[in-house]
């Protein structure tokens, strides 16, 4: 378990470290097939390209990349609009090689985060060779499915249509619900599949589909590699997807993360070498830094140790991490301010 190093409240920062875990990041290591796939030379009719996962917020788009990849490499969470990076996951099988395009959700933006975020996901459907359109199918279409059905139809590329969370659906109720996306999508030839991200249920369907869509090709990426977001991206985003699952109300949606340094520290004695991350948790308001501190630091300790936990799997060795909270009042809305974030008018 971690043990608190450092800590200081008034600074709004806690520092952590421990020993390494047990999990791993299963791709590290060669598997059996993955050496098959670099050994043998690719089919004649090997397809590759860029898939676009498109939804309104919190249907369930990231949670179907991990479980397309087999991996975690996009961060969950109850809270919608989770996803803000424009993150590209890889599936190589031997049929072929698909990049994953996790945009964030299509949703009426309140600010100027959310008109980049929503520019970032329309942008994408121009950029890709395929687009997968997630919907609840636990749930009646409502207004902003309709939004995204009519933003596809003006595309001329392919588009497959998945009803996901299907698993919530009663026998009793799965006509209706078709019905009702049916309604939807009326005057559209798409095909219409039904899955459960969380289960796994219809995804190897859905998987083989999506690659014969996909134009001839060679592979993109090495078959071994799962993601290309740099790592700095990937541990900020551990970080955030703890407060998203920590904290409530305004919080997690007024955060944002910063990496500000990431070093190798040498094994002293017959210890092992770790990494040391340094980062910053941006807040809009002196009220949201103390509930992310917590009483006594407690929250901002809990926060810190499960990204820890997280990260050790990512890099597969011990962590040290220390974390940092400042205010910079209304930052979502500040064009310089999200340009030193990433997130960019140009999309990310």
């Amino acid at each position: 378990m971690a043990t608190p190093l450092l800590f200081g409240q008034a600074m709004g920062r806690v520092a952590l470290s421990g020993e390494p875990c047990s999990g791993r990041w299963e791709r590290r290591t060669v598997s059996a097939q993955t050496e098959l796939m670099l050994s043998t030379p690719l089919p004649e009719d090997y397809r590759s390209g860029f898939v676009a996962l498109i939804g309104r917020p919190n249907v369930g788009k990231s949670t179907l990349v991990n479980q397309l990849v087999g991996e975690k490499v996009a961060i969950t969470s109850p809270v919608a609009q989770t996803t803000r990076n424009r993150l590209r996951a890889i599936l190589t099988t031997e049929v072929a090689q698909m990049v994953l395009v996790d945009t964030p959700g299509i949703h009426k933006p309140h600010h100027l985060l959310g008109e980049r975020l929503v520019q970032s996901a329309r942008s994408a459907i121009g950029e890709v060779d395929l687009v997968v359109l997630l919907l609840e199918g636990c749930e009646r279409p409502g207004r902003g499915d309709a939004f995204i059905v009519n933003l596809l139809r003006q595309q001329s590329l392919p588009v497959l249509v998945c009803l996901n969370k299907w698993d919530k659906v009663a026998p009793e109720r799965e006509a209706e619900a078709e019905a009702a996306y049916a309604d939807l999508l009326d005057g559209t030839e798409w095909p219409l599949h039904r899955c459960s991200a969380l289960s796994g249920d219809g995804c190897p369907d859905l998987t083989a589909v999506m690659a014969t869509k996909l134009p001839l090709g060679p592979q993109l990426y090495p078959p071994d590699m799962v993601c290309d977001q740099p790592e700095r991206i990937l541990l900020g985003e551990l970080i955030r997807e703890q407060v998203l699952l920590h904290t409530r109300e305004e919080v997690p949606h007024s955060v944002a993360v910063t990496i500000d340094r990431i070093e190798e520290m040498p094994a002293k004695g017959k210890g092992q070498s770790r990494t040391a991350v340094l980062a910053t948790v941006l807040v809009e308001r002196k009220s949201q830094k103390g509930i992310l501190i917590g009483k006594g630091g407690a929250m901002l300790k809990t926060i810190g140790q499960g990204a820890r936990l997280q990260m050790q799997t990512l890099i597969d060795g011990p962590v040290y991490l220390e974390l940092f909270v400042k205010v910079v009042p209304d930052w979502r809305s500040k064009p310089a301010r999200l340009n030193e974030l990433g997130y960019s008018d140009s999309g990310r």
